[in-house]
């Protein structure tokens, strides 16, 4: 047994001097035979996480048919580097590398000059094809390794949405949009080897216990061709008028889903360092807030419907202008109408009409028909950054000059998401939806978490949605510039806007105005909700002469892509 036991142990003696034997070889290969190539791996990223192993979950659009459109993927290709310390001839080399790929000269030479730097990218995103000609060249100093990146296909399309990932600090990380909203559920462990001088000596022992990637790909409810129809609207709009910038969406007023979302200017997020205003990045549907003027008025004559005390008959005079002390508040065009309805107040779209309604309201009731569209509190859209709609002016016993204002749209701030969340309401029985863009988020090795359309609250009675709709649709079958948008098969109803921009707690700017537009399609069984606004276009003064015909050529598309019945 002793001798048994004796001999085992010299075997095992012998096995761990052959093994040290063999890691001094390596050691001596890796240190000295190839010293220069592995100082080079070092210098790329000592101890640091290859390119190779960027990975991250996939985003997609989702088609009207179901399918799944890849709007974000992991791209996979190589960089090209050098190595100055052993590169010779530079002309050569780089005539040699640039008939192959494209490379900028100066600033090739200027890396092949940096002579005590033994790493230096030439080129990123390249090719398997192009990556094995520049490897077959079989020039000393020069490689190319493998390497990931996130590729966006459809380009600048919903850039806002999306976002992008850049780096923070050393690491890539989602930096607006979806892909900083939903960056822990979207990025993955990386499981691939370590570059440092030993890596062909140790592999990363954590690949072997990691198990199962369970981050997982989000499915987003934006529709590719509506998404591009409503970019292309938003920049012939910018082009033609000199915006200084337009924005819209398109939402499900039943189920609070997001169809369309868009701005413009917008970026390419493959290429975001080359946006050198940082504030396109910014989502204006979400992250901001505006005083979005007479899309407004439907929400307080629905607030006067919903409580009785007017119908669309109801009378009042119309002098043109109402005062509160000195404060004076006059219709758009300073005209009187004297005796007029309320079915004119939105015709015409009087100011003191729906100052009027709001008095008869009351100012108690009217606050809380604010609140309950949803203005004192954020949608809970899954994006980051959303800002609070202010109606601080309505709360802790505002003067009555905040209340008119506030009526037809003016000292109220809201966010576009929620004012299209609000006005859904009038379209679909009186509920107010929370807004949704993801559909579903799929989870590896859990079950997949799907979004259900979320009622939040009523705002209105069913009845008062139906009136308001009826109220609405007469404003574009006879209003909304003369009835020339009147649709023959299909009921439309639909409100413009015209409001002041504030600056700050000085008032509002002298000639510079936001135009919006909202409607909703067919009117009484509606598939969706379109809201539009342009910042400071020039050229037209009303958003009936900017927004209205992009409205409609959006709608005939959407009426038509969906194969949606007519209604009349």
């Amino acid at each position: 047994m002793n001798l048994s036991f004796k001999g085992r142990i010299r075997t095992v003696y012998f096995l761990i001097l052959m093994i040290a034997g063999l890691i001094t070889a390596r050691l001596f290969f890796v240190q000295v035979v190839k010293g220069e190539y592995y100082e080079g791996l070092a210098a790329k990223q000592y101890f640091s996480s290859n390119l190779e192993d960027f990975n991250r979950g996939d985003i997609f659009f989702t088609e009207k048919s179901g399918n799944h459109i890849s709007a974000a993927v992991v791209k996979k290709g190589y960089q090209v580097a050098i190595n100055p310390k052993v590169l010779k001839d530079h002309q050569n080399i780089y005539e040699k590398i640039s008939r192959i790929i494209k490379i900028d000269k100066d600033s090739f030479f200027e890396k092949a000059s940096r002579s005590d730097d033994p790493y230096e990218v030439v080129a990123r995103q390249v090719g398997e094809d192009a990556a094995l000609k520049i490897k077959d060249l079989k020039i000393a100093g020069v490689n190319a390794f493998p390497e990931s990146w996130r590729y966006y296909p459809s380009d600048d399309l919903a850039s806002h949405v999306l976002g992008f990932v850049g780096y923070k600090g050393d690491k890539l990380t989602g930096r607006y949009g979806i892909e900083l909203q939903y960056e822990n559920a979207l990025k993955r462990e990386e499981t691939s080897g370590k570059n440092n001088s030993f890596a062909e000596l140790f592999f990363d022992i954590k690949s072997l216990i990691a198990g199962e990637d369970k981050s997982g790909d989000i499915i987003l409810t934006i529709e590719p061709s509506a998404q591009a129809m409503l970019e292309k609207k938003l920049s012939d709009v910018k082009n033609k008028y000199k915006a200084e910038m337009t924005a819209g969406l398109v939402i499900s007023p039943k189920t609070g889903k997001i169809m369309a979302m868009g701005a413009n200017p917008d970026f390419d997020p493959n290429q975001y360092a080359k946006t050198k205003d940082f504030s396109a990045f910014i989502n204006p549907l979400v992250e901001n807030i505006y005083e979005m003027g007479s899309i407004a008025k439907p929400l307080t004559m629905a607030a006067g419907l919903d409580t009785g005390v007017v119908t669309s008959r109801t009378e009042y005079v119309d002098n043109g202008y109402i005062d509160f002390g000195s404060a004076r508040i006059r219709n758009y065009d300073g005209k009187a109408r004297g005796k007029a309805d309320m079915q004119k107040v939105l015709n015409d779209s009087l100011n003191t009409g729906v100052v009027f309604v709001m008095q008869q309201t009351g100012k108690d009731k009217f606050r809380d028909y604010m609140l309950s569209y949803g203005f004192g509190e954020k949608t809970g859209i899954e994006l980051p950054h959303e800002a609070k709609s202010n109606i601080s002016n309505l709360l802790n016993n505002s003067r009555d000059i905040e209340f008119a204002t506030a009526s037809f749209g003016q000292g109220i701030a809201v966010t576009p998401v929620a004012m299209a969340a609000a006005l859904s309401s009038l379209a679909n029985g009186g509920v107010i939806m929370r807004p949704y863009i993801v559909q579903e988020e799929a989870r590896k090795g859990l079950k997949n978490k799907q979004t259900q359309p979320l009622e939040i609250r009523r705002a209105l009675k069913k009845e008062t949605s139906e009136e308001i709709t009826r109220m609405l649709v007469e404003v574009v079958d006879s209003a909304l510039l003369g009835g020339k948008y009147k649709m023959e098969h299909y009921s439309v109803a639909a409100k413009t806007g015209t409001a002041q921009l504030a600056q700050g707690k000085d008032g509002y700017r002298d000639g510079e105005f936001m135009h919006t537009f909202f409607g909703y399609a067919p009117a009484f069984d509606p598939e969706f909700l379109i809201l539009l606004f342009a910042i400071k276009p020039k050229g037209e003064q009303y958003a009936s002469h900017t927004l209205t015909e992009p409205f409609m050529e959006i709608t005939k598309f959407l009426l038509n892509y969906y194969e949606v019945p007519p209604d009349r």
